[in-house]
C-alpha cells in the first residue's frame, strides 16, 4: 500500500534564507542599499495604488535597466549561489524525508514564495523541492519580456489547495481541475497532513488556512533577532508552534517537525485500519 504524503511547505525569504533573497546580490549591485531599494518599491507601491509584488517586479527590472546592468534568466540563477541560508537547512531535507520513512510516512518538500522563482531554482537546495512556486518572468532569448507570475500574500493560499489536490502544474486545464468538487479522502495530500512554515505576517493567510483544516503551522525566527516577530502569531492562535529558525540536528524546530510528523503518521495509520 502506498505511504502516506506529508506535505511540508515552506515560505523562503526569512524562513529558510536569512533576509530577503533581492538583499544578497541583487541590490548592492544597483549601489542601493535593502532600505533605499524597498523604500521605492513601497513609494510606487503607495503612489500607484498597484501590487506590492508586482512593484517589486517592475522596480528590479527598472533599476537594472537605469544600471546598465539589465537582467536575464541566467542572472537570477547566478544569484541563487550567493542566498545565504539559517543553521542546518541544506542538510535538513534529506533528514526530515529519512525520519518520515522511518514511521511510515513519504514527506515532500513544497516552497510558496513571493521571491523569485529563477533565484531558489538556483540555490542549492532547490532539488528538495516536489515544486517550486513563487513569483516569476517570461524571457525570450533569456531576456524578460514580462511577469508570468505574481505570488502576494493571499494568492499563496491558492497553492495549498494544488498541493492538496494534487494538480501542481499550471496550465489551462488544471483551474478546471482545481475547482472540480473532491472528496477529502480522494485528495491527494489531506490539509491534515500539511506542515506549514513561515516567518511571519505575511504567512498568516497560509498558516490560517492549513491550521483551520486541521494541519500544523509553524512560525520560525531569527534566532539573533529574537521571538518578538513570532510571538503575537501564536497568542493570536495563527500558528501551533515558534521556533528559532536553526534547523540543526536535535534543535527545537526538529524535535517539533519531528513529533508533528510521528503524530500524523500515527492517525493516517488508525484511518486506514
Amino acid at each position: 500500500m502506498q505511504k502516506p504524503v506529508i506535505a511540508m511547505i515552506y515560505d523562503f525569504d526569512k524562513t529558510l534564507c536569512t533576509k530577503d533573497m533581492q538583499e544578497y546580490g541583487f541590490i548592492p549591485s544597483l549601489g542601493m542599499s535593502a532600505d533605499e531599494f524597498w523604500d521605492s518599491v513601497n513609494d510606487l507601491t503607495d503612489g500607484e495604488q498597484m501590487d506590492n509584488i508586482l512593484a517589486y517586479m517592475y522596480m528590479m527590472v527598472k533599476m537594472a535597466h537605469e544600471k546598465n546592468t539589465p537582467v536575464s534568466r541566467d542572472t537570477f540563477l547566478n544569484l541563487g549561489k550567493g542566498v545565504e541560508y539559517f543553521r542546518g537547512v541544506e542538510t535538513w531535507f534529506d533528514r526530515i524525508t529519512r525520519f518520515g520513512d522511518s514511521v511510515g510516512v513519504q514527506v515532500e518538500h513544497y516552497i510558496v514564495s513571493s521571491g523569485i522563482k529563477e533565484i531558489i531554482e538556483g540555490t542549492s537546495i532547490a532539488r528538495f523541492f516536489k515544486k517550486i512556486y513563487a513569483c516569476e518572468f517570461m524571457y525570450r532569448d533569456g531576456v524578460i519580456q514580462w511577469p508570468k507570475m505574481a505570488v502576494n500574500y493571499t494568492a499563496k493560499t491558492q497553492f495549498m489547495f494544488r498541493i492538496n489536490k494534487g494538480v501542481l502544474d499550471i496550465d489551462s486545464k488544471s483551474a478546471t481541475e482545481l475547482n472540480r468538487y473532491t472528496p477529502e479522502n480522494e485528495r491527494r495530500v489531506p490539509f491534515r497532513n500539511m506542515i506549514y512554515i513561515g516567518d511571519g505576517p505575511t504567512d498568516v493567510p497560509c498558516m490560517k488556512l492549513i491550521k483551520s483544516y486541521g494541519g500544523q503551522a509553524i512560525a520560525v525566527y531569527d534566532p539573533e533577532k529574537g521571538e518578538s516577530r513570532a510571538l503575537p502569531l501564536l497568542r493570536d492562535n495563527r500558528v501551533n508552534f515558534i521556533a528559532p529558525a536553526d534547523y540543526s540536528e536535535n534543535t527545537r524546530l526538529e524535535r517539533v517537525v519531528e513529533t508533528i510528523i510521528r503524530k500524523m503518521a500515527a492517525e493516517n495509520a488508525m484511518l486506514n485500519m
